[in-house]
């Protein structure tokens, strides 16, 4: 309620703000001048483009004088001027016009699109704003329209297929998933490989409490839980362009804290030009698709399996009733008004989700409020804003793995047999203990237990409450020098509350049940100061910043988990009840803190603006090499770039519009983990002091991570066709690993700088407007990317490095050796001779079955890393009509699914049906003819053989559809209230063209380095359609 209350305060406070504001008053000039009389006549006007489209914001000025209005949000303007004046009317990408008034009272003014005039203006690092035609490294901005077109409660999952290099994967979790995000592969084996996020110039946290690390079970055997992600909080309505700095080279100013790359996001602001009010809500239907394919011929065997005589069986849909139809709705308020000194943005967004599995629910609210003011005849700007978020996830999907996951025992279940029963019997009264226990056709000792009990009686609720708060000060000096300093607070608090009932898999919780608490909070503070110029001098031009910042973040956490001890008091939760021994888990951190100091510099030459350089300089100390012989000097990084605009020295044909040719070299690094340098020890739940493993790294030195690129950019036909093409190599050394210690050292293991991983690729974007009319407009895109991966060199100690989980009869290991690549997938293969035929076994209970090797995953079975990623992205609008749509796909890469394999022991799928109609496998040109021996004793399971169950990861997807109209401009002046009106059906992975594995390969276990390319009971995709409407005021 409190929450509420401050925003209903806060509301008010806006609304009052608006009236005292007013919108578009213009203020007459005296009718005198220098003691003469002026004749001046009131003239009224509209601007629009080709397609009758209302240009808000044209510069209507009267010729010769300082005279002018700024056109409103239907393109009206009104303005008075002498009689006999030219009034000159322009708009950024237009050709302007110069229209004579002599005596008209109205003009309607239709501007033209030149294509020569558009210069695109990007957000860079730092929030420094740069010409797109100037940059010497390849970055891409994404209009705030493109993630709000189709609509994700994760606003980053709207970038997928929308810039070329980049790769985003969602958990597969369900409501409140998080994102993967990689550009240009993976670089680091120990350290973050997601790239830095900064809102208006300052970095901002992208906190996740937790994330699945195993294909097992989770922290403490608990579940795989994906505790969600920082970006995930904002409302996409208030984004008005996102930046997305691809390489090392474009985020060299960022130092150490982006050396995978920056999104650099930039929020809408108060306008002082108009006053304007929008609503938008959008409600989406989510149903589950890529299910397993069950066969329905095969009875049950030994009470929990299907290897019973075929037989006549009635059809049960036990998986597809499972899964409901999921809901999410996401409804925005926005105001925005001002006048030339003051400017006011509010905004309140509200996401609702219900899951595609019962209780699985959300509810998030985002308040958003930004004033700026120009003081000092507009010489000083102070720009403060703050952003309050509050969301509840309640019941959470873990996001696969064996443990407390309902689909393992779904999934499983024997076919013919109808699960309605232990639906609506979940639970049964147990005499004895006097309290209802599990109910399930098989024991739960292990981790199989009844997908409702599951659902109804392993219960979470997820907390988050995040505070985001900026000021800005910035004060024009000169015409060319400006002073401008930023801080900024963002604070993330999670509260994690888990219940386990009494009868949960003894195996994984105590018989009186298991509880979870968990308070996880980070705060980060950054400020920074810097001195910008701008200067020309004749041919030359020079632009550029100097500077200092700090970065400080602080984390609380603290997780009580009961674990095996039990409770004292069945199905009684909370931490008083917990046994607290050896068998319980506890892990606390407290003010666990790390800081980074910085000075940087950069600047860019350019000569008549063609020929441009590039350099920028940084020095980064960071608290997490203290105690090292860096401490005092910190680390430098480097970068220098170069571009060459062609198209202004030389002569080209009149049809080529741009040329440019640019390239760049850098050198950052990678902050390392807390406590490296100076190990702590701990005490667990039952008082046994846990002392540190590792011996302090005293020499640590922080990854480094050097690139080059190299780039042309061209557009042809009065830039109606477009071109950009980047070549890049990454060589990230001084990995941080952790070996086993020398003879005679008293800790176990030492930590070590070694290796070299190297990226390389390419990226291609391909633009056009291959219709441009009147009424019909066509824009097209084509995003081409490659990365390979590369394990250049390790450590003369270490041969191989295990990164990936291990033991627990698991089929998989994710290894690295020289030569190899991040993603190589390694377990159980056939053995083959040496022509590479699959050798069988000629005597013993095995007798026709294939011979397997690589016990302890020893065989490299498939990287799963793509080979190429393709989108085509379209936009076509005849009148008020606009359709959007975007293919996107990835080619090649090989993934494992663990489910595949482990419903093949249960014998619960068509393959295995098959194979028993036709009384045999055909296994590459050879017939197995004992068919239960080959999947229940050889291949099945979750340690089976791991090279049975390798997909070719290719799929093309429609993943994107929209279907817009927009109401008659004239329907809008009629009913003077709404300036705008846009209804569209939208639509999320309608379908894929194309699909080979047996799941959506675009899913992955966790935001992590390990489990890529590894699919073990995760939530099925969804496919989503619904609609939006979006009201202008």
């Amino acid at each position: 309620m409190k929450y509420l209350t401050g925003s209903f305060s806060l509301l008010f406070l806006l609304l009052v703000s608006v009236y005292a504001y007013g919108g578009n008053d213009s203020t007459l000039t005296d009718l005198r001048t220098s003691g003469t009389l002026v004749s001046k006549v009131k003239i009224s006007g509209k601007v629009v483009d080709e397609n009758e489209k209302p240009l808000s914001g044209a510069n209507v000025v009267e010729e010769g004088t300082t005279n002018g209005v700024i056109a409103g949000a239907n393109g009206d303007f009104t303005i008075l001027v002498a009689d006999s004046s030219i009034l000159n009317i322009s708009f950024i990408g237009y050709k302007p016009k110069a229209v004579p008034v002599r005596g008209r009272q109205y003009v309607y003014v239709k501007l033209s699109e030149d294509a020569l005039l558009l210069d695109d203006i990007i957000v860079t690092a730092l929030g420094l704003k740069r010409k797109e035609s100037a940059l010497t490294y390849s970055a891409k901005q994404v209009d705030g329209e493109e993630l709000t077109r189709v609509k994700e409660p994760n606003m980053i999952f709207s970038l997928a297929g929308k810039v070329a290099g980049m790769q985003v994967n969602k958990t597969s979790s369900g409501l409140g998933s998080s994102a993967k995000v990689l550009m240009r592969g993976i670089r680091s084996v120990a350290g973050n490989n997601q790239p830095l996020y900064v809102i208006d110039g300052v970095p901002v946290l992208n906190t996740s409490n937790e994330q699945a690390f195993t294909a097992i079970g989770g922290t403490a055997d608990a579940g795989n839980r994906d505790g969600g992600d920082g970006i995930s909080n904002l409302n996409p309505e208030d984004v008005e362009s996102i930046s997305v700095l691809k390489g090392s080279p474009a985020a060299a100013l960022y130092g150490s804290q982006a050396a995978n790359g920056v999104i650099l996001i930039t929020t809408k602001k108060g306008r002082g030009d108009k006053r304007e009010i929008t609503f938008s809500t959008n409600l989406t239907f989510d149903k589950a698709f890529c299910l397993p394919e069950f066969q329905n011929t095969y009875g049950e065997s030994d009470g929990v399996e299907s290897w019973g005589k075929k037989q006549e069986m009635p059809t049960y849909d036990n998986a597809g009733d499972f899964f409901r139809t999921g809901l999410t709705s996401m409804t925005s308020l926005s105001v925005s008004t001002g006048n030339e000194h003051y400017q006011t943005y509010f905004s309140y967004a509200n996401t609702t989700g219900k899951g595609i599995i019962e209780n699985n629910k959300l509810n998030k609210h985002n308040i958003n409020f930004r004033e700026t003011t120009r003081l000092l005849d507009n010489r000083l700007m102070l720009d403060a804003n703050i952003n309050l978020f509050r969301q509840i996830i309640n019941d959470r999907s873990p996001s696969g793995g064996f443990y407390m996951n309902s689909l393992v025992g779904l999934y499983r279940f024997p076919r013919g047999k109808d699960i309605t029963e232990y639906r609506d019997h979940f639970e049964v009264w147990d005499d004895s203990r006097n309290m209802n226990v599990q109910n399930w056709h098989s024991g739960t000792e292990d981790f199989e237990q009844n997908p409702y009990w599951v659902v109804n009686r392993i219960r979470s609720k997820d907390v988050r409450n995040r505070t985001m708060a900026s000021l800005t000060a910035d004060l024009k000096v000169t015409d060319w020098f400006r002073l401008q300093a930023r801080g900024s607070a963002d604070n993330v608090s999670d509260k994690v509350r888990q219940k386990f009932y009494a009868s949960t898999a003894p195996a994984l919780a105590g018989m009186n049940g298991r509880y979870i608490e968990a308070d996880y909070q980070e705060t980060m503070f950054y400020g920074d100061i810097m001195g910008m110029f701008e200067k020309k001098f004749r041919d030359f031009s020079l632009q550029g910043a100097v500077g200092a910042s700090i970065n400080d973040k602080t984390v609380n956490s603290l997780r009580y988990d009961s674990k095996t001890a039990s409770l004292k008091y069945a199905n009684v939760f909370n931490i008083a009840n917990i046994n607290m021994n050896g068998s319980a888990y506890i892990d606390q951190q407290i003010d666990a803190r790390r800081q980074m100091q910085s000075v940087f510099a950069t600047a860019q030459v350019g000569y008549k603006e063609s020929l441009i350089i590039d350099l920028t300089a940084r020095n980064d100390w960071a608290s997490t090499l203290a105690y090292t012989p860096n401490e005092g000097s910190g680390f430098f990084y480097p970068s220098v770039g170069a571009a060459w605009i062609m198209n202004k020295m030389l002569a080209f044909p009149e049809w080529v519009s741009f040329s440019k040719v640019r390239g760049v070299w850098s050198k950052v690094g990678n902050d390392i983990p807390l406590y490296v340098t100076n190990p702590v020890s701990h005490v667990g739940a039952g008082g046994e002091i846990e002392y540190s493993d590792a011996a302090p790294f005293e020499d640590m030195k922080p990854e480094m991570t050097t690139s080059v690129e190299l780039g042309t950019e061209w557009r042809f036909f009065n830039s109606r066709l477009s071109f950009s093409g980047t070549w890049y190599k990454t060589n990230t050394r001084n990995q941080f690993f952790k070996l086993p210690a020398k003879s005679g050292d008293r800790y176990a293991y030492r930590y070590v700088n070694a290796g070299d991983i190297r990226n390389m690729g390419w990226e291609i974007s391909i633009g056009g407007s291959p219709v441009l009319g009147k009424d019909l407009n066509w824009k097209s895109e084509l995003n081409l990317s490659t990365n390979k991966n590369k394990v250049v060199k390790l450590h003369e100690e270490l041969p191989v490095f295990v990164y990936g989980p291990s033991g627990f009869s698991s089929s998989y290991a994710m290894r690295l050796r020289e030569g190899g690549s991040f993603g190589d997938i390694y377990g159980k293969a056939f053995r083959r001779d040496e022509n590479g035929q699959i050798l069988y076994e000629t005597e013993g209970d095995k007798k026709g079955l294939p011979q397997v090797e690589g016990e302890g995953n020893l065989i490299k079975v498939g990287n799963c890393n793509p080979k190429l990623t393709m989108s085509w992205s379209n936009t076509i609008s005849f009148k008020d009509v606009t359709l959007s749509f975007l293919i996107d796909s990835r080619i090649g890469g090989d993934i494992l699914s663990q489910t595949q394999a482990d419903m093949d022991l249960f014998g619960v799928t068509k393959e295995t049906a098959a194979a028993r109609d036709a009384g045999f496998v055909m296994l590459e040109g050879h017939k197995i003819e004992d068919v239960e021996g080959f999947y229940k004793n050889v291949v099945g399971g979750r340690a089976g053989v791991t090279e049975y169950y390798m997909y070719d990861a290719t799929n093309i997807r429609l993943r994107e559809l929209s279907l817009g109209y927009r109401l008659p401009q004239k329907w809008m002046e009629a009913s003077r209230v709404f300036s705008q009106v846009n209804f569209s059906f939208v639509a999320r992975n309608l379908f894929f063209i194309y699909k080979k594995a047996p799941f959506d390969p675009d899913l992955v276990l966790s935001t992590g380095n390990d489990n890529q390319g590894i699919e073990v009971y995760g939530m099925p995709t969804t496919r989503s359609f619904g609609f939006n409407i979006k009201c202008e005021f």
